[in-house]
């Protein structure tokens, strides 16, 4: 995660064990969703870096995830 006023480095999500795909942060910027090649989908607190929880049960790798507008679904595909 960067800081976009001073390009500085926040934090680094680490969890995953193989590409990222895609990333999203919830409608109230407190969560962020990663995707990745090893058919995962983690959820992070984003603003302490931590992980929050990982969602399986796709077969294959997770290309894409967005949250619904009121946060309360996550799509992945």
């Amino acid at each position: 995660l960067w800081n976009v006023s001073n390009l500085q480095q926040i934090s680094t999500l680490t969890g995953h064990q193989s590409l990222v795909y895609s990333v999203a942060f919830s409608s109230d910027g407190k969560t962020l969703a990663s995707t990745s090649n090893d058919k995962t989908i983690k959820l992070w607190n984003a603003s302490t870096g931590k992980q929050i929880s990982t969602l399986t049960g796709h077969t294959d790798r997770v290309l894409s995830v967005a949250f619904s507008p009121d946060g309360k679904t996550l799509a992945s595909a």
